[in-house]
């Protein structure tokens, strides 16, 4: 297949690009700099100039595609509802140029939305996202759905919070930073709450064996771990910046974490996996959070 992928320089969407040259595939990559386009073709990957809101770019990236992978995603959280606006134009673009081919398009999305439907139990991927409760990421993924309606074999990965390995810049590498600046490393609560994990390494397989195989109208959950407590992550990083492991109160969370204290780090998100596996033959195989963590590369300055 020829896939066109957005974010394809990113933590994950590189590890994916990876993933479909070694399986055979073509790869084009939407770059929107010089250094992007020069990264995709040092890997044997295709250039196609473009950004997230130069729709016409998507259309036409798309359109000369066999299918798509969108990975791209605006993570400014001072105005989270305009990324989320963004995201569902793209694939709103992206739809339109794949509308009635029965090519894929694989749609990025997060389980956090999950907590939102769920909030405490197991969540799985039958569980629909409700329009009205405010998520950013729950317009897109229902304008995926709706598509699959419209001839497009879309799809939806729901990402864990945690995509972790080499080169993470997510919300674990916050952790350690706001850990290593205010000299203790923290949870709120008696920290039992819980995030699901997985290997960036994993996660561009499920992406790969989604463009592949997923049928339409598929929702998929990039989980190898249902739950990591968020105690055992801050006690790990104490451990290892050998500094003290405290419990704060979720009125102190704001002062202490910042945005994510919104956006993550009180919130209960145990997820499945299981009827991604069975539907897809997906294994995680790559090491989980917590012995990632110990290899030591997180915590290198």
């Amino acid at each position: 297949m020829r896939v066109f992928v957005t974010g394809a320089t990113g933590f994950i969407g590189s590890a994916v690009v990876r993933e479909l040259l070694e399986a055979g595939h073509q790869v084009v990559g939407l770059a929107r700099s010089d250094t992007a386009a020069s990264a995709l073709t040092a890997v044997g990957a295709e250039a196609h100039r473009g950004s997230l809101d130069d729709p016409d770019s998507l259309h036409e990236g798309a359109a000369a595609a066999d299918g798509v992978i969108h990975l791209a995603f605006n993570h400014d959280f001072s105005d989270y509802v305009a990324s989320g606006k963004l995201d569902l134009r793209a694939v709103e673009a992206l739809g339109a140029a794949l509308e009635g081919t029965g090519k894929p398009l694989v749609v990025t999305s997060g389980t956090l939305m999950l907590t939102m439907m769920a909030p405490g139990r197991l969540g799985t991927e039958e569980i629909a996202p409700d329009p009205g409760s405010g998520a950013p990421r729950i317009a897109s993924e229902s304008a995926a759905m709706a598509l699959a309606a419209r001839g497009v074999r879309a799809s939806v990965v729901r990402l864990s919070p945690t995509v972790h390995g080499d080169g993470d810049k997510g919300f674990v590498p916050s952790l350690i930073d706001i850990a290593r600046e205010s000299g203790v490393s923290a949870f709120v609560g008696d920290g039992s709450n819980r995030w699901p994990a997985v290997h960036r390494l994993d996660a561009a397989h499920l992406f790969r064996l989604a463009v592949e195989a997923a049928p339409a109208g598929s929702i998929l959950h990039g989980a190898a771990e249902e739950g990591v407590p968020l105690r055992d992550i801050a006690e790990l990083i104490g451990r290892r910046l050998k500094l003290p492991t405290v419990g704060i109160t979720t009125e102190d969370a704001s002062r202490h974490f910042g945005f994510l204290a919104a956006a993550a780090v009180p919130l209960d998100n145990p997820t499945s996996s299981v009827l991604t596996q069975k539907l897809l033959g997906w294994r995680p195989v790559h090491p989980a959070l917590v012995p990632d963590l110990e290899a030591g590369h997180y915590f290198n300055d």
